[in-house]
Order: structure tokens, then C-alpha cells, then sequence
């Protein structure tokens, strides 16, 4: 998907009819909004560069707590979402650099790692690999506390005191997950998937 369309995009698979708020990040320079379900912690449209795309999608996919609103209404919010987040309290968290998520790993409890959540619903119900699965056991953590246990197989990697376990951990959560992101996500999330896989 074009982050630069000029046309209305398709929403996210299962993601109409949310109540939300409009959120933004900046990535190479570039501003981009999104659709924020704050009650569930989900993102809920694809990154969108027009804030005039940004608003009709909204007004034709989102909702607020009294219901539909026009486009004009939402471009105020979109508007808004420049200087204002819901999510972090400075701008710093939520700027990203390609070339810096290809080179770095992400900082466990990040703002980065908190939207690949919110997009990829890692505490959705799913079976693990059994590699995972038995990793996660031998580090002591159940196969829901998905945010604890990378937090810490990321802290163990870049403190270099990592063993099998943490990597397989974070190969299946910052990798191989990325191929299925919905909408144009893999954008941001694409180039930190590809400094897992090279190696941790």
C-alpha cells in the first residue's frame, strides 16, 4: 500500500468501526497519521501522509464515542495529532530513521515496540513454534506475557549476555512476524525486522 495514495485507502482486515483518536509519527522526515483505538491499545488504520486522506478515512472507518463524524471534524483532529499524542509525552518517541532501525535494535519498553504491538497484536490467542514455546519455558515466562518476555530477551542481547533462547525469542517477534502486517506497517517495522534476522 501507498503511504503517499491520494485516494482513501483500504482500511485494516477486522479494524472498522473502532472508537478512536488520531495519532502521528515521523519517519525520515516524513509525517505520517494513524487511527488509535486507545481502549484496546490498537492501531487501526494504515500509515496515511495527506492529512486530507487521513480524515476521510477516518470519517468513513472510524468512530468517536458519540458516533460518526465528517471529515471536517476529523481534520481537526488530524491536525491536532502534529503537536499533540495521546501516547507519548515528546515528540523524540515517536520520530524514527530507517537507516537508524536498520542498524540498531530497538530499546526494550520502547515507543517502537509498544506500535508493533499495538499492530501486531502479540497477545493475541496463537500457538507458538514449539522452539518458541520451549524458550519461553526455559527463560520462565508463559506464552502470554509476550511483552515481558521480549523486553527481556532484547535487554539480555544488548547487554551481551544472551543465550540461544533470548534470540530465537526475538527472531520470531521482531522478524518473522513482519511479513504479515497489515496494511503498510512493514514500512517502519520492515527495516527493524531485517537488523533481527541478520543477526542478534
Amino acid at each position: 500500500m501507498d503511504i503517499t495514495s491520494t485516494q482513501c485507502p483500504e482500511p485494516l482486515p477486522g479494524r472498522v468501526g473502532h472508537v478512536a483518536g488520531i495519532e502521528s509519527l515521523v519517519l525520515d522526515g516524513r509525517r505520517l497519521w494513524f487511527g488509535f483505538d486507545y481502549q484496546s491499545d490498537m492501531v487501526v488504520s494504515p500509515l496515511i501522509e495527506d492529512p486530507q486522506v487521513m480524515a476521510a478515512f477516518a470519517s468513513a472507518y472510524l468512530r468517536q464515542t458519540d458516533g460518526e463524524h465528517d471529515a471536517a471534524y476529523w481534520a481537526e483532529l488530524v491536525d491536532a495529532a502534529v503537536t499533540l499524542s495521546g501516547l507519548v509525552p515528546d515528540d523524540v518517541h515517536r520520530e524514527f530513521d530507517t537507516a537508524r532501525l536498520r542498524a540498531e535494535l530497538p530499546e526494550p519498553g520502547s515507543h517502537l515496540l509498544y506500535l508493533f504491538d499495538a499492530v501486531a497484536g502479540w497477545d493475541e490467542s496463537r500457538s507458538l513454534p514449539a522452539e518458541v514455546r520451549e524458550a519461553y519455558e526455559r527463560l520462565g515466562f508463559d506464552e502470554d506475557d509476550v511483552n515481558d518476555c521480549v523486553d527481556h530477551c532484547l535487554e539480555a542481547i544488548r547487554g551481551g549476555g544472551a543465550g540461544a533462547d533470548e534470540c530465537t525469542v526475538v527472531r520470531f517477534h521482531l522478524s518473522a512476524a513482519v511479513p504479515a502486517f497489515p496494511g503498510n506497517w512493514a514500512v517502519i517495522f520492515g527495516p527493524m525486522g531485517e537488523r533481527v534476522a541478520k543477526g542478534v
